[in-house]
């Protein structure tokens, strides 16, 4: 679980699905292309990439927890950046 939330390109995955999704939410809405985007990388990464010991199955549920965690990060980071522009 670590080694996910300090993984750079997960980290950046989620970045970009919030920049997307901050630039696309009239059209698509904010809810749903969060939660599609985080389930996506959490089974991506794994399925693509070879890890460690961990099954594929105890690597996506850990993928779906940390990328919650970072999602939440990111989506506070985004907000703070989006009221100082004001």
């Amino acid at each position: 679980m670590l080694s996910q939330l300090t993984d750079l390109f997960r980290i950046g995955l989620i970045i970009a699905l919030v920049v997307t999704m901050r630039k696309t939410a009239a059209i698509t809405g904010r809810v749903l292309p969060l939660v599609l985007g985080v389930i996506f990388v959490a089974v991506m990464l794994p399925a693509t990439m070879p890890g460690a010991s961990a099954s594929r199955t105890d690597a996506i549920l850990a993928g779906l927890v940390s990328n919650t965690i970072i999602l939440a990060v990111v989506l506070v980071v985004a907000g703070l950046i989006a009221r100082l522009r004001r």
